[in-house]
């Protein structure tokens, strides 16, 4: 009977923290977003990018494992869809994102510059870009803050997603 009553107020336990951390993570999403791209925590899992805009847009990514850099890409999201980027849990604390609208022109970047191509890539490394046949492109940091998932949400410059999902 002892033990019957200490499993349940262990599983009672496990659902408070279960909630209490859901509702964390619910506050972090609506903290107001980063223009022109809004970051959140994502419980799903790996790292996701929703399109809040009404064009299509390319994607690429940029992130550091076992000490090497790799940039990747295209991943085409659809105008207000969302793509998971990278699936499992997030190995890495920083990622690197750029995007190009499709439909109206312009990109989402920034001022880390790393390794791109026209085409579908994989690219070890980010030093000598031009010199080893690729483009440099500046991308912007996603600090996930050691999260396992994140969802980044572009928007349309100018426009300030709520920041929920």
């Amino acid at each position: 009977m002892v033990a019957a009553s200490l499993l349940l107020v262990a599983a009672l336990a496990s659902v408070a923290m279960l909630l209490l951390h859901q509702n964390v993570g619910n506050a972090q999403d609506r903290v107001p977003p980063v223009t022109p791209a809004a970051v959140t925590v994502d419980q799903g899992g790996g790292l996701r990018l929703c399109n809040k805009t009404t064009s299509r847009v390319g994607v690429a990514i940029g992130y550091k494992v076992n000490g090497d850099w790799v940039t990747e890409g295209w991943w085409n999201v659809g105008a207000s869809a969302c793509e998971t980027l990278m699936a499992g849990p997030l190995v890495s604390r920083f990622y690197y994102v750029y995007a190009v609208d499709y439909d109206q022109g312009g990109a989402w970047g920034g001022k880390s510059v790393m390794c791109t191509r026209d085409k579908m890539f994989t690219i070890k490394g980010i030093e000598d870009c031009v010199a080893r046949g690729y483009e440099r492109t500046g991308f912007f940091e996603v600090d996930t803050g050691e999260q396992k998932s994140w969802t980044v949400q572009l928007t349309a410059p100018g426009e300030t997603g709520n920041g929920s999902k």
